[in-house]
């Protein structure tokens, strides 16, 4: 088991990795969806730009936003891409402004899969051919045993690319719903090859993925792997089931676990809380789940989602619940809070969805747009807007994905 340091305040101790690489403190900037790509699916100015303010803020970790290995399989447009096509010089930029105040930095590596818009690609690849049940995304098609070797070697590439341009690891992704995570869901891989049915098929794609870009990155190179918890459905990837592959992952020689859960359909991971809510149901979300899986590993767990109190956070730690505390949105508030929260300036974390209407009176995903056009708005004009109306900031959110994807196919058919 990874040892637990006797501190009362556990979030600035370093932490010394598996490939041995030393964090500096357990505070990591999660993924998020900046959405900050150009036409050509490269970083933007104001992406590089707001990476460097993230360095400077004090993380010890910070994780790019889910980066595809296809660019025929984007999350959405606006996602930067890392394959041969990409702008390596642009990228290079990225991993120097991500580590130029002190941080380390991580790419998060992904295929969208069916949760691929069908406005980018109306048959995505997938597990199967079962459809995600919201309009607006295609009838997938089941990904053949040729594809399967195709998109490892993607994930392969793109990996050395990112070490190539100055990045200190990968994050694989195989959480909320995407190709490798649906790929582990009983409930959407429907196949009876040797890539469905047990566990340990469903588990195949995603352990020959980490396989061989372990192989291909050497041992002192960060490769960490972001996992559901649970995905949250009936007939889905289970909590148990994520035990069994945490386990796996850990043989293959990851060298820290992201925990999360849910997908698309079931979107825990975005779990808005409203300020009404008793500060530990509304914070950590996935900590009781955590908590089993590291239960079961030797290599250090992160867990993210809900965050905010100093006091929960070092809690976490000196139970034994995870050793690193993820969070996204409280970066887009303010990039700078981990390190006024070290220096003992504040004891929490931003939390300005708290004031936020309950979930039930917004539109569907109302809040993570809202972040997403504050990330936005960090590219375009350096900082956020947070007295935006939440629906105002969603419709503009969802306005400028629109765009972004005009562009992106006006370019595809140049």
């Amino acid at each position: 088991m990874t040892e637990t340091p006797k501190s009362n305040d556990m979030v600035g101790q370093p932490l010394k990795l598996p490939c041995g690489t030393v964090l500096k403190n357990r505070l990591i900037k999660s993924a998020m969806s900046e959405a900050l790509g150009d036409e050509h699916s490269n970083p933007t100015d104001g992406l590089i730009n707001l990476f460097g303010r993230w360095s400077k803020g004090g993380a010890a970790l910070l994780i790019t936003g889910n980066t595809p290995v296809d660019r025929w399989h984007l999350e959405h447009a606006g996602n930067i891409v890392l394959d041969e096509q990409s702008d390596l010089s642009r990228v290079r930029q990225l991993a120097s402004a991500a580590k130029s105040g002190g941080a380390l930095a991580l790419v998060q590596l992904a295929h969208a899969g069916r949760q691929t818009p069908e406005a980018i690609n109306p048959q995505p690849l997938s597990i199967s051919d079962v459809k995600l049940i919201y309009d607006g995304y295609g009838k997938p098609k089941p990904i053949s045993e040729s594809e399967i070797e195709t998109v490892i070697g993607q994930y392969v590439s793109s990996a050395l690319l990112a070490k190539e341009a100055g990045f200190d690891g990968v994050e694989i992704h195989a959480a909320h719903g995407y190709l490798l995570s649906s790929s582990l869901s009983p409930r959407i891989n429907t196949r009876t090859d040797n890539w469905g049915g047990s566990l340990e098929n469903r588990s195949r794609l995603l352990l020959s993925v980490v396989r061989a870009v372990r192989l291909a990155v050497g041992p002192q190179f960060i490769v960490a792997t972001k996992l559901n918890s649970s995905d949250f459905q009936e007939g889905g990837f289970s909590h148990e089931d994520s035990i069994e592959v945490a386990k796996m992952l850990q043989k293959e020689g990851i060298d820290f676990l992201e925990i999360s859960g849910g997908n698309f359909e079931t979107p825990v991971a975005y779990k808005h809380t409203s300020k009404n809510e008793s500060t530990v149901v509304r914070e950590a979300y996935f900590l009781d789940y955590a908590r089993d899986i590291k239960a079961a590993l030797d290599i250090p767990v992160m867990v993210t989602g809900g965050f905010r109190s100093r006091d929960i956070m070092n809690s976490a730690i000196t139970d034994g619940a995870t050793d690193l505390i993820g969070m996204g949105r409280p970066y887009i508030v303010d990039p700078e809070w981990p390190k006024k929260l070290l220096d003992g300036e504040i004891d929490m974390a931003p939390a300005v969805e708290r004031t936020f209407p309950p979930a039930e009176e917004l539109p569907r995903g109302a809040v993570l747009s809202w972040f997403c056009h504050q990330l936005s708005l960090h590219g375009t004009q350096g900082d956020s807007e947070l007295s935006l109306p939440v629906v105002e900031g969603h419709e503009l959110y969802l306005d400028t994905i629109k765009q972004a994807t005009k562009r992106l196919l006006n370019t595809r058919q140049t």
